[in-house]
């Protein structure tokens, strides 16, 4: 029979505990001799006297009308592995298992008692047995140190008692402090300029432990960074950010000479500055070649590389050359001859390009080759010719999604024009589908094909010489169900 009950502490005081004793069996064991048992109406007779508080072997001959102490085995043994099983700062619960021997008379419960030090007198916790293995005392006040025991009670009186090795002290409980920092904030923490920073770092510890924050070994700026401490967090925030804020914020959390620190990198980063300076170092066929210096100022972090860009003199448009280009000089090929061409670079870092770009100041002027007309030497040819196919389409079977092509190969001069019709109906337009045409392959791809687009595809090639088509068959077979 197991159980737990909770139970307040008593006061220790002797007159609260000469009353009570009246209601709990004693703890103490009866002696040898057994006498009979009387009534229930002769009980009822009898002066109640309280039990004499003296050791059984120096106290007097009980007189006639008292009712003998029972024989030991009509009361329980003892109780076995008295315990505590948990000590706070207000309560403690203690624990026992039951004792090898009942009785005869069955078992009705348990008594816990109590006794501070210092003092003599054991007050009982619970007036009436209690069935249970467990009791927990509550409402105690720190620095209560006392003794605990417990006896099993049957109707024939209480048996001898377990008492407790040591004396229980409630005092505070310190719990260590320590800090959890989130797995985002384990690496450095990143954010742009003007972007708000809002850092909560969770701590534990009993009593609540003082946090302190400090920027780079210093005390924090209250004019620029706000701290609030709850009771198990601490947050940091800083409303707009600057470069300034970049660094190493420690957060320390002590509690009675213990401490727990925890570092959190920020760094403060805004788009680089553009390079110092480029020039035109040299210009021969269609090539060109540039240098330039990195930026003063690179944003608070390392660069990713430049972007080098041309643009036509007569056009002015700007085309992307080079991204993320780490040397500091380049060689731009495919340059057009007859054209004049500046060139600009870019620096950028994780908050992208830089505001400004550095601009070559000469022109890049690519000249044309001279040429040097020859004489015909032979008859020209007319290779003109109307369009004809020379591989047609061929019938195709498709299964549904999966994408299809259909080739075939024209051969005309002038080039042709290349139309795809389905089922004679224009398809030009239509995003299903694709067409490609490549020195004279003309290519048809129909992307995931449903069994609606089966039908009769013609490739229609049309010049100024005439017009030719092909055509073939679409078959695209549904997947069968089982």
């Amino acid at each position: 029979m197991t159980g737990k009950t909770t139970s307040e502490a008593p006061a220790c005081g002797p007159e609260e505990t000469a009353s009570e004793s009246a209601h709990v069996p004693a703890t103490e064991p009866s002696g040898e001799a057994a006498a009979p048992e009387s009534t229930g109406e002769e009980q009822a007779l009898e002066p109640q006297e309280p039990a004499p508080r003296a050791p059984a072997p120096a106290a007097p001959a009980a007189p006639a009308a008292t009712k003998p102490a029972p024989p030991s085995e009509d009361v329980p043994s003892a109780p076995m592995l008295l315990a505590v099983e948990d000590v706070s700062d207000s309560a403690v619960t203690v624990s026992w298992e039951p004792p090898e021997r009942l009785g005869k008379l069955g078992l009705q419960g348990y008594v816990l008692e109590l006794c501070r030090e210092g003092a003599s007198e054991w007050v009982p916790v619970n007036t009436r047995p209690m069935m249970v293995t467990q009791q927990t005392l509550r409402n105690l006040a720190l620095g209560d140190k006392f003794f605990v025991r417990v006896a099993a009670v049957s109707s024939a009186g209480a048996g001898p008692p377990v008492v407790l090795d040591h004396p229980v002290h409630i005092q505070k409980i310190i719990e260590a402090p320590k800090i959890r920092v989130p797995r985002h904030l384990r690496q450095t923490y990143i954010c742009q300029v003007g972007e708000s920073i809002n850092l909560q770092i969770p701590f534990q510890g009993s009593p609540k432990p003082q946090a302190s924050w400090t920027h780079d070994g210093h005390a924090l700026d209250s004019q620029r960074v706000s701290v609030r401490t709850g009771d198990q967090d601490s947050i940091l925030f800083i409303r707009s950010a600057q470069r300034s804020d970049s660094g190493c914020y420690e957060l320390t959390v002590q509690l009675e000479g213990l401490e727990a620190k925890a570092a959190i990198n920020i760094l403060v980063i805004e788009k680089p500055g553009s390079p110092s300076s480029i020039r035109l170092l040299d210009v021969w066929g269609c090539n060109a070649a540039l240098e330039w210096t990195p930026p003063q100022d690179t944003g608070n972090t390392e660069l990713l590389g430049y972007t080098v860009q041309k643009a036509d003199k007569r056009t002015g448009q700007w085309f992307t050359v080079l991204e993320r280009y780490h040397p500091t000089t380049c060689s731009i090929s495919d340059l057009i001859m007859g054209n004049s061409y500046s060139f600009r670079v870019f620096s950028e870092n994780l908050c992208g390009l830089s505001a400004s770009a550095a601009v070559t100041k000469e022109l890049a002027h690519i000249q044309k080759t001279d040429i040097v007309a020859k004489p015909k030497s032979f008859v020209e040819r007319d290779f003109s010719e109307a369009p004809s196919f020379t591989q047609p389409l061929a019938d195709h079977t498709s299964t549904p999604g999966y994408s299809t092509q259909l080739c075939c190969s024209v051969r005309a001069s002038p080039k042709p024009k290349i139309i795809w019709m389905k089922n004679k109906m224009d398809i030009r337009g239509d995003p299903k589908y694709r067409a490609l045409s490549e020195q004279g392959v003309c290519t048809l791809e129909i992307r995931k094909p449903s069994p609606f687009d089966s039908g009769v595809y013609t490739c229609k090639a049309i010049n100024v010489l005439g017009e030719a088509s092909v055509d073939c068959q679409l078959e695209v077979k549904a997947s069968a169900t089982h």
